[in-house]
This record gives C-alpha cells, structure tokens and sequence, in this order.
C-alpha cells in the first residue's frame, strides 16, 4: 500500500492539553452543603464568610470521610490526549461525565503521541512488582522511528480508504490508540480525588498507586487547576493520605 496521501501531514506529541472551561467550585460549596445538617436553610449564611475560618470542618470530613459533601461542586475540563488514556480514563465513571470526539462523523486528525525523552521505558521486575526505568538513547531513537513510520503508514491508509469512498466508521479501524482524541470531562470534587488517588504518584499517598505516566500528566494538569479552585479541600486531601472521602 503506498504512503502517498493527500491529507494533512502527520504530526507528533509528547505532552497533553488539560483546561478548565467551566466551573462552580470552591471551598464554600463544602461547607454549606455540610452544615445544612445542624444549621438547615442557615447554612447557606456559610456562602458569604471565609471559609478559612471553617478549614477545621474540611479537614474533619476528609479524615473521617464524610463525602457527600465534596459533591456540591462541578468542573468541566476540555483534554487532548492520546487514545490509550481516554480508555484507562473513561473506566471512571461514578461522579464524571465525558464527551468525546467522534471518529464516525468528522474526518480524524493525523496527531499522534510519541514519548518524550524523560518517559521511562524499560518495565523491570515481575507482574506485581516492578518499576519503569529509563531507556537508553539507542531505545528511544527506536520508539520514536518505530512509531512515527506506523502512524504514517495506517494514517495514509485511512487517507486512502477515505479517498475511495469508504465511510468514516469504516476506515477510522486502521488508525491506533495513539491517535489522539478530544473531548470535555466534568466532575466533581469527590470524584476528582478518587480518580487522583489512584492515576497520580504522591509522596503523601497513604495507599501507593502504580499509574501510566500518560493518564498521570492529565491528572497532574486537573489537580493543578482544582487546587487554585478549592485550595483548602485540596490541602486536607494531602493531609490525609489522598484518600478521597
């Protein structure tokens, strides 16, 4: 088959796009929808002080996992990534809701992922127990040439079967996870910190987590924007183990 296309040039990435588009979030949320317990319709008096001064309530329900609470808050992120993320992502699916682009009605975008220099390659040790380590120069040159002539090759065959004709739906089967794909998640803060708990690495971690680096970079990108939205929710997540309540 030849690699002659007409379409756009085939081009690579070794990073992810993570923005906040749309949010209600802050630390107030928390603290009203907890005190509606002992203050009823007067906890809404909570939406006009400093949450500050009630940062001991957050830090108590996090510790003793009062979660309902965390709920009373969206976010809505748009991310591109590649394929393979949106798969281990999507298995989130308590509190979240996605929206993602579709193969079958727009013609895809020839940008795919190839990792960087600072991505670990070699897995060491057994199922269970083992460990990334860094590969050698010689192993990423082969990784990069490696995937950029596939993507080349099953992207121009898509190219090809568009060209003759062939629905979207169809041709699109040649293309790899690699490929990367867009689309909008909205959650809130309870389901954020179930997800962060388990797809990032951190030195507060009560229960350690072995994540992909890729799904890893996209949720380094959200807690980053959570923090600056709800900064005290976010210390008393660290403060006790990143658990989410």
């Amino acid at each position: 088959m030849s690699t002659d296309t007409t379409g756009p040039e085939p081009s690579f990435r070794s990073d992810v796009t993570v923005e906040l588009v749309k949010h209600s979030a802050a630390d107030s949320d928390v603290l009203w929808a907890a005190r509606v317990s002992t203050a009823g319709e007067h906890s809404l008096d909570e939406l006009t002080k400093d949450p500050e001064r009630s940062k001991g309530l957050i830090n108590y329900l996090m510790r003793d996992r009062h979660g309902s609470p965390f709920e009373h808050n969206s976010m809505t992120f748009f991310v591109s990534a590649p394929i393979f993320v949106f798969r281990e992502f999507m298995r989130h699916r308590v509190g979240w809701s996605y929206n993602e682009e579709s193969g079958r009605y727009r013609e895809l975008l020839p940008v795919f992922y190839v990792p960087g220099a600072e991505r670990k390659l070699v897995q060491q040790g057994r199922p269970g127990k083992y460990e990334f380590v860094h590969g050698t120069e010689e192993q990423h040159a082969t990784v990069t040439a490696a995937m950029e002539e596939s993507y080349r090759r099953s992207y121009a065959a898509y190219q090809e079967m568009l060209a003759a004709g062939v629905a979207r739906e169809v041709a699109r089967a040649t293309l790899p996870v690699g490929l990367f794909s867009s689309m909008y998640a909205t959650c809130n803060a309870r389901s954020l910190m179930h997800f962060l708990g388990l797809r990032t690495q951190h030195e507060l971690a009560k229960v350690p987590s072995f994540p992909q680096r890729e799904i890893e970079m996209v949720g380094e990108r959200m807690e980053e924007h959570w923090r600056t939205l709800m900064p005290l929710t976010h210390a008393a997540f660290n403060a006790n183990g990143r658990v989410a309540p």
